[in-house]
C-alpha cells in the first residue's frame, strides 16, 4: 500500500475533475464512512421499561467492513474500509412529570483504514481518534410508569400485555477528531439532531418495536479546504421483533430503512441522495443480577449506485446499580 504521498495524488486528481464530480467523493467520505454503523443503527429495547433512579454503565467493541461504490468517472475501484470501534455508554433513569425518563451519553474511539485503486494503482489512508459524542434524552409518554425497586419488580411480574409510547431527542456533538484539510475524518464538525418517536407492544414473551426518526444537520462552514457543506434531512424507520426467554435473556431480529440526506457544497447540489436497507440479529444474556452481555450482527446495503455495503459484528457489556 502507498503512503500519504499517494493519497495526496488522489486528492489532486479528484480536484481536477470537471463538473464538481469530486465533491460527490468528498461528501461520501466525510459523511458516509466514519459513521456507517451509526447512520443506520438498529438498537432494540431502546424504549424498554427501566426502574427509575438506576445507573447503567457499559462498554463494547465493533468491527465493520464495507465495500464503497463511487461514481465511475472518478476512476476509483475496489474501494474498501475497515473500522474498529470501542465505545463507552452511561445511562441514568429518573422520573420527569410523573413519567419514566432517561438520559444517555455515548463516546467512541475509532481506528479506520481505507484502501482502493486509483487509475489502477493502490492507495490507502488510516485514521484513529475520538468520534463525535452522542447525548440522548428520552421520555415514555404512555405506559411504563416511573417505579423503583420492589414496586418495579412487582409491576413487571404482573403485566403480560402493555403498550409503551415514547419520544426522544438525540444530539451528536462536534467533539470528534476533525482536520479541515483532510478528506476523511472521524468527527463531522457540526451538530446533528435526531428527534425520535417510538412505540412498543409487549405480549407475553414477545415484544414488537417501531421507531421513526429524522436526522437534522447543521452546516459545516469549515468543510474541506474552507468550503461550506449543507445536508438535507435523512429519514429513518426501524422495527424489532424481540423474544424474552427470561429476564435478561433475549433475542431480537431487526430491520431498518433510510432515505434522503442529499448534500450541497457552496450552494451546488451534489445529487448524492442516500437510500439504505439494514438488518440485524442481537442476543442478550445475563451473567449476574447486575451484569449482562450482548452480541450483534448488523448489515447495511445501499440502494443507490453510489454508497456502501457494510457488515458489522460487535459485543458489549452493561452493569447497573
Amino acid at each position: 500500500m502507498l503512503s500519504r504521498t499517494t493519497f495526496a495524488q488522489l486528492t489532486t486528481h479528484v480536484m481536477s475533475l470537471k463538473n464538481l464530480y469530486g465533491w460527490c467523493l468528498f461528501v461520501l467520505l466525510i459523511l458516509g464512512l466514519p459513521f456507517l454503523c451509526l447512520a443506520q443503527e438498529l438498537e432494540p429495547r431502546r424504549w424498554s421499561h427501566l426502574p427509575t433512579g438506576t445507573n447503567f454503565v457499559g462498554g463494547g467493541y465493533a468491527y465493520t467492513k464495507a465495500d464503497i461504490f463511487f461514481d465511475p468517472v472518478l476512476r476509483i475501484e475496489n474501494a474498501e474500509s475497515e473500522m474498529h470501534t470501542w465505545a463507552f455508554k452511561y445511562i441514568r433513569t429518573f422520573e420527569l412529570f410523573q413519567k419514566s425518563a432517561r438520559i444517555d451519553f455515548t463516546q467512541a474511539y475509532q481506528e479506520g483504514r481505507w484502501t482502493g485503486l486509483l487509475d489502477g494503482a493502490p492507495a490507502s489512508i488510516k485514521r484513529s481518534g475520538l468520534s463525535d459524542s452522542v447525548l440522548r434524552f428520552a421520555i415514555n409518554l404512555y405506559g411504563a410508569p416511573p417505579l423503583e425497586g420492589k414496586e418495579f419488580a412487582a409491576y413487571r411480574a404482573k403485566v403480560d400485555v402493555e403498550t409503551i409510547f415514547g419520544t426522544a431527542l438525540v444530539v451528536h456533538l462536534p467533539t470528534g477528531d476533525y482536520m479541515d484539510d483532510k478528506l476523511i475524518n472521524l468527527g463531522t464538525n457540526r451538530f446533528t439532531f435526531r428527534p425520535q418517536l417510538g412505540v412498543v407492544h409487549n405480549r407475553g414473551k414477545w415484544s414488537m418495536e417501531l421507531t421513526g426518526a429524522v436526522w437534522l444537520y447543521t452546516d459545516n462552514d469549515d468543510f474541506f479546504n474552507g468550503n461550506k457543506l449543507e445536508q438535507d434531512p435523512y429519514y429513518t424507520v426501524q422495527t424489532h421483533l424481540i423474544y424474552t426467554f427470561r429476564p435478561g435473556l433475549w433475542a431480537a431480529a431487526s430491520a431498518g430503512y433510510g432515505y434522503g440526506g442529499e448534500s450541497t457544497v457552496n450552494g451546488v447540489e451534489k445529487n448524492d441522495r442516500r437510500e439504505n436497507l439494514a438488518w440485524a440479529l442481537s442476543f442478550g444474556c445475563p451473567i449476574t443480577r447486575q451484569l449482562g452481555v450482548k452480541v450483534v450482527y448488523l448489515a447495511t446495503r445501499t440502494q443507490e449506485s453510489i454508497g456502501q455495503d457494510s457488515d458489522s459484528i460487535g459485543a458489549a457489556f452493561s452493569i447497573f446499580w
